[in-house]
C-alpha cells in the first residue's frame, strides 16, 4: 500500500523552494558589494560637502 502524502506540506515545500530561487536571483540582480556601497556613500558625502561650500548665505 502506498503511503499517503500531506498535500499542504508538499505545496508549502514547493513554494519555499520557489521563494529561495527568486531570492537568489534578486540578490544577483539587485545586490551590491560592500565596496560599491562604500564608494557610493563617499561620493554622496563629497557631493554634499561641495554643495554646502558653494552655498550663498543671505
Amino acid at each position: 500500500m502506498v503511503e499517503p502524502i500531506n498535500l499542504n506540506k508538499t505545496r508549502k515545500a514547493r513554494a519555499k523552494v520557489d521563494a529561495q530561487k527568486t531570492a537568489a536571483e534578486n540578490r544577483v540582480r539587485f545586490g551590491r558589494t560592500k565596496s560599491e556601497k562604500t564608494v557610493s556613500k563617499l561620493e554622496a558625502e563629497k557631493a554634499r560637502r561641495l554643495h554646502d561650500q558653494t552655498r550663498r548665505e543671505d
